[in-house]
């Protein structure tokens, strides 16, 4: 395997970032490390080329009074990034991965989570996230994966306090396993509801023992294939019931982080009943559910829901209900969930426009539901991966701050909506105005004003001013 230079030293900004991750920390095993050759990944800047290096990601510059760090929240996902074999449905998995060697035991998942820590340490992220059944072997009974579980979540503890990074969000695979063919909390299966129901208690207590800062929740097969043998409303009420079962638990248990429910419109499913933004939302207020969570937005879904990843963050954040964001992209000739890293500029500059519009992200965090390419199998392309998604979506960050600042963007809005500030837009918008005042006006106008121009050409020049 091929072997990299050591790198440079720190800069201070990213080392005092560094620092304050480290403390708290413990004793690490001796061993010889999952990454030997590969140091921290240094910020150097933009007219750096080492392909191990920050051009724009710099953890402690302040953009709009808060830290990159603070802003970006990144997280590295677990499922992808250490589990993920290179396989397709044309051939077996390609990675090379020498830390792990294969079994499917407790003790090769402990040397696991040392691997990925070392990685996430490394890379400068603060946060991870997991579903349960990636980090720990499932059993023959429920009984022994639990215990499985609790023997790998030790060590989950004690690599974050030894490195300071944190639990973002947990959650439970409840699609994997042939006993959710039917689906989970929407089985045709009472046993399999129950079933799900006890994984998900387990993955929270998880969870709040590890201090994540949330839970989320993707109805992988959550919804139908055909409609000849689905009742839905009655699917939906189980799906609504076994949401309000984890409410409840949580505050029994005291779980303080915040719940996610996580867009999409297919896959592995015809059709999912948390198929966009907005259906999560109507889904939410129709079971009384709202108040309890917030949504974790995925670009990649969103283009299978044949909406943009703008479009779906405006939707949730115009709702009071902009939680987090699963960062990745899909590639447009493809038709399915791609899961490939962003390094598009636009769409992390559109996208930081909207989480800054709603005020930025409070509990979630920018989480790389991405994996690299089944080509791309020696561990370094894993940093390579995850610094071009972070220089990416830092450049977004910096991109947006500064068409906010400069603000003809807004401006220009503004005005676009003038004349809902005064007269019988304002009173429409008070709900002042009844139904006949608002014909008498507009008779006694005889027609309405002229229409101004929308300037979409002009606003996608100003837009490239900036990139």
């Amino acid at each position: 395997m091929r072997r990299l230079a050591s790198l440079v030293a720190l800069p201070v900004n990213l080392s005092n970032e560094m620092t304050k991750m480290k403390s708290n920390r413990v004793p690490r095993q001796k061993m010889a490390g999952a990454f030997p050759t590969i140091e921290c990944i240094p910020y150097e800047g933009p007219k750096s080329t080492n392909p191990l290096a920050f051009k724009h990601y710099n953890a402690g510059e302040i953009v709009e009074g808060r830290t990159m760090r603070e802003h970006l929240r990144f997280s590295v996902v677990y499922w992808h990034t250490f589990r993920g074999a290179g396989s397709d449905p044309f051939g077996a998995g390609t990675m090379l991965r020498p830390w792990d060697d294969g079994s499917n035991t407790v003790s090769n998942a402990q040397n696991r989570v040392r691997a990925a820590f070392e990685f996430i340490e490394k890379l400068g992220a603060p946060y991870y996230a997991w579903h349960d059944r990636d980090v720990a072997p499932e059993g023959k009974t429920l009984a022994e994966t639990n215990k499985n579980f609790d023997a790998v979540a030790k060590i989950l503890k004690e690599e974050q306090k030894r490195t300071g990074i944190k639990l973002l969000w947990g959650t439970a695979n409840l699609f994997s396993h042939p006993r959710f063919v039917h689906g989970a909390s929407t089985s045709s299966n009472a046993d399999v509801f129950a079933f799900a129901v006890a994984q998900v208690k387990k993955a929270l207590e998880v969870s709040h023992e590890l201090g994540g800062e949330g839970y989320t929740f993707w109805g992988g097969r959550e919804g139908y294939m055909t409609l000849l043998n689905t009742d839905m409303k009655r699917e939906r009420e189980h799906l609504a019931k076994f949401l309000h079962l984890a409410v409840a638990y949580k505050k029994q248990i005291g779980f303080q982080g915040q719940f996610y429910i996580e867009p999409k419109p297919k896959e592995p499913t015809k059709h999912q009943y948390d198929s966009d933004a907005a259906a999560c939302l109507n889904f939410l207020r129709e079971f009384d559910l709202l108040p309890h969570f917030k949504l974790n937005i995925e670009a990649n879904h969103a283009t299978l829901a044949g909406h943009t990843m703008q479009h779906e963050l405006e939707v949730a954040g115009s709702a009071g209900a902009l939680g987090s964001i699963d960062a990745n992209t899909g590639d447009e000739l493809l038709g399915w969930d791609t899961d490939q890293f962003p390094t598009n500029i636009y769409l992390a500059a559109y996208t930081m426009l909207s989480v800054l519009k709603y005020g930025g992200l409070q509990t979630g965090g920018v989480n790389f539901d991405a994996k690299v390419r089944r080509e791309s199998f020696e561990p370094v392309d894993l940093f390579y991966a995850h610094i071009g998604g972070m220089d990416a979506f830092a450049r977004g960050l910096k991109i947006a701050a500064a068409i906010r600042q400069d603000g003809r963007l807004a401006e220009f809005v503004k005005q676009r909506y003038a004349s809902w500030d005064s007269g019988i837009g304002a009173k429409i918008e008070s709900g002042k105005a009844s139904l006949k005042e608002i014909e008498a006006y507009i008779l006694k106008k005889g027609d309405v004003a002229k229409n101004v121009s929308g300037r979409q050409e002009f606003l996608e020049n100003l837009i490239n001013e900036f990139i």
